[in-house]
């Protein structure tokens, strides 16, 4: 059995991933704020075990108890592989910093990458007696590479995601059994994201009008492809430990 662990899987690409993972073999455990009703009725139609645990990723110190309940339904004795895609992440505030609170900060970096810290702590410390393969996927984005007006936040906690993973690569190696652990930048994906992007005011974020022409001119990728690419290389494709990297050197 694969069992495999996702957070924000009730919509976008975190719906997207869970929906390719709805195939025999698979256990699949979506940590999100809310269920996705449809998800649900369509693993239950291919008989594959899906438990959404609705929780806030801003409540980092609630995730322990999320990640006990989870371990606690996993039969290591039938496990194949253990994984962990940390996917969910929000873009706000989309605004020069003198004009973001301190609350739009802090849920930011909760969501972004405090809480992928915590739930990979959780993961690698749960997992240690488990011998089989062990692997981690972070959600990041190109925009933990470069500036941009207006995202300082969202940019900040994507160069730390990266980071961060590359971390846990280093200090998975000299373990008898390593997590294996990727960050991998999806692309411009069409998700309710790039929606709240778009609304943004020009003072706020003057590339608005750039993502606005991304969905005029079809620039937008799907999340079925995106997820179909990512999940190919999260579990087919060879990759360094603690590799950061972009899904379209894949594509």
């Amino acid at each position: 059995m694969k069992y495999v662990l996702i957070t924000g899987a009730s919509r976008g690409l975190g719906e997207a991933l869970a929906r390719q993972l709805l195939r025999e073999g698979y256990h699949l455990f979506c940590i999100s704020r809310r269920n996705n009703e449809n998800l649900l009725h369509e693993a239950q139609q291919k008989n594959v075990p899906l438990e959404y645990v609705e929780h806030d990723l801003r409540d980092v110190a609630g995730l322990e108890q999320v990640m006990r309940h989870i371990f606690e339904q996993i039969d290591l004795t039938k496990a194949e592989t253990i994984a962990l895609i940390n996917n969910a992440g929000v873009v706000e505030p989309v605004k020069p910093i003198e004009k973001c609170t301190t609350e739009e900060l802090t849920a930011n970096i909760h969501v972004n990458l405090l809480a992928p810290m915590v739930l990979t702590s959780l993961f690698v410390k749960l997992a240690a007696q488990f011998n089989g393969d062990k692997r981690m996927m972070n959600i990041s984005s190109g925009a933990g590479k470069r500036a941009v007006h207006g995202w300082s936040a969202y940019c900040t906690s994507k160069a730390g995601l990266d980071m961060f993973t590359r971390c846990v690569g280093l200090e998975q190696e000299g373990q008898d059994h390593p997590v294996k652990v990727l960050s991998v930048a999806p692309g411009i994906v069409d998700t309710d994201m790039q929606t709240h992007i778009r609304s943004a005011r020009r003072e706020d974020f003057p590339d608005v009008e750039r993502f606005m022409e991304y969905k005029v001119q079809g620039q937008l990728l799907p999340p079925a492809f995106v997820a179909e690419k990512l999940i190919r290389l999260f579990f087919e494709e060879s990759w360094p430990p603690g590799g950061v990297v972009d899904i379209r050197d894949y594509l």
